[in-house]
């Protein structure tokens, strides 16, 4: 996988890396095994693996799963630094051992649950902060209701699943407000805001470094800037513009460069031209006709993802699965997506790359208060993948799914 580029501009925000600031929410809370402990419940022993040695003892942690870091960083002070420190997840990239676990938003809720397919089991995630903001986001206010003025922009959330982080956005009396959930310390920070505070623009991550592009500001004006986020120092970079403003446009990565596709401008409305960003060249590249009928309606970006450096898209008005054909910069039908008997008048859809798989999620609302049903496929070039359904579940709301790799 190709690694982005370091980016200098003299429109960057003078920043310097902030030590991990004080959680919001508790840390992990886990039973420490035999041993003494010292005034924190942790072991007084600093070792790892004791007779085989730290370079060994690293090598070993690193073939585990990371649904075990969580119960072995309450071994010792050792174990604990090494995996919350961030140093194994580091050596993990370097060598190119991922696992992804999906995050989904509960719109009833307002909080976020994990799934992880490896192990074919739910994680829960610390609620986020009590903030008007993202109490209501996402939802649907009708005219007649008494919309809280704080929270007139709040269904304009947005996330990005980068290195180890999970960052939600949102907006609060025309002000971004931005939150951080980290893996490490299984725990919720407020977030660096943007340079340039957005809502509903595009965005994609690669390893420990994302772009974000187009959307809206606090005006409601039309945006063509972008800006690249580094997981490892916690600072945005603005990056050159792109060549049109857009909004409600989806963001990926293939074969190295940053792709937005669809989105609407305050001048020309649907946009069917993509547009890709060169890492290298830091310039951005027009792309016409690449978002030809991917936009779902007023108000949806297009659902994309990426596989095995192929781009597909879950066009939910036909319910078919396409792909793109980067040589002839069309989409051709691949099959139908799955559809259970009778769900058509109340899904909702989410869709996301999950490593070499797609996932497809079906949210039923009518159905006991609300079901998912979550679909995985291995994209196969002449035709769609065979769908199998990885676990259900009830009772909870899926607005948008996130994968993160690390």
């Amino acid at each position: 996988m190709t690694n982005l580029l370091e980016f200098s501009s003299k429109r960057v925000k003078k920043q310097q890396v902030q030590p991990e600031p004080e959680p919001i929410d508790a840390a992990l809370g886990c039973q420490i095994g035999n041993g003494s402990k010292d005034d924190s419940g942790f072991c007084d022993s600093n070792s790892l693996i004791g007779p085989i040695g730290r370079d060994n003892s690293i090598t070993c942690l690193l073939c585990c799963s990371r649904s075990e870091y969580g119960s072995l960083a309450c071994l010792n002070r050792s174990f604990r630094s090494l995996i919350q420190g961030g140093e194994l997840y580091r050596l993990r990239r370097q060598l190119g051992i991922v696992e992804h676990w999906v995050y989904f938003y509960c719109d009833d809720t307002n909080n976020w649950d994990a799934y992880d397919p490896k192990e074919k089991r739910w994680i829960t995630v610390p609620p986020m902060p009590n903030n008007e903001c993202f109490k209501c986001a996402g939802k649907k206010w009708d005219v007649a209701q008494n919309m809280p003025s704080e929270c007139f922009k709040c269904n304009a959330k947005e996330s990005i699943a980068v290195g180890t982080e999970l960052l939600v956005f949102g907006e609060v009396s025309e002000e971004q407000i931005g939150l951080r959930y980290s893996i490490l310390s299984n725990s919720w920070t407020y977030g660096v805001r943007m340079n340039q505070p957005r809502y509903q623009f595009a965005s994609a991550s690669l390893g420990e470094k994302a772009i974000v592009a187009g959307g809206f500001d606090k005006f409601d004006n039309v945006l063509n800037s972008a800006e690249l986020y580094n997981s490892d120092t916690r600072c945005w970079v603005t990056l050159p513009s792109m060549n049109k403003a857009r909004s409600m446009c989806s963001g990926v990565f293939l074969d190295g460069k940053f792709y937005v596709v669809g989105g609407e401008s305050s001048d020309e409305g649907i946009l069917t031209c993509g547009e890709e960003y060169d890492l290298e060249k830091q310039s951005w590249r027009v792309i016409p006709n690449m978002a030809a009928g991917l936009n779902r309606g007023a108000g949806l970006p297009p659902l994309v993802a990426v596989v095995r450096n192929e781009l597909y898209t879950a066009d939910c008005l036909e319910w078919v699965l396409k792909k793109y054909d980067k040589k002839s910069n069309v989409w051709v039908t691949l099959g139908p997506m799955p559809l259970k008997p009778g769900m058509r008048e109340f899904f909702y859809v989410a869709f996301c790359a999950c490593g070499d798989r797609l996932l497809y999620t079906n949210d039923f609302r009518a159905y006991r208060g609300g079901r998912i049903w979550i679909n995985s496929g291995v994209p196969d070039n002449d035709g769609p993948p065979q769908w199998n359904i990885i676990t259900e579940r009830d009772g909870i709301e899926v607005t948008s799914c996130i994968a993160m790799g690390c």
